[in-house]
């Protein structure tokens, strides 16, 4: 059987306090990007190897 729903979970560089949180959903074919604080606002979409391009370059930035 194939997973057809997101399988949200909230990131790990989200803040502790819940001040800054985004929702990532990895499990199909596009990854998706949501906040988590206002979901109505929909949700960012990019093919896994960007997004893992992006979160390894995110990386390199931290503070």
């Amino acid at each position: 059987m194939t997973e057809t729903l997101p399988n949200w979970h909230k990131s790990t560089y989200s803040g502790n306090d819940n001040d800054a949180c985004i929702e990532v959903a990895d499990n199909l074919s596009r990854v998706r990007v949501r906040d988590t604080k206002d979901r109505a606002r929909g949700e960012l979409t990019a093919a896994p190897a960007a997004w893992a391009a992006f979160t390894a370059f995110a990386r390199t930035c931290a503070v």
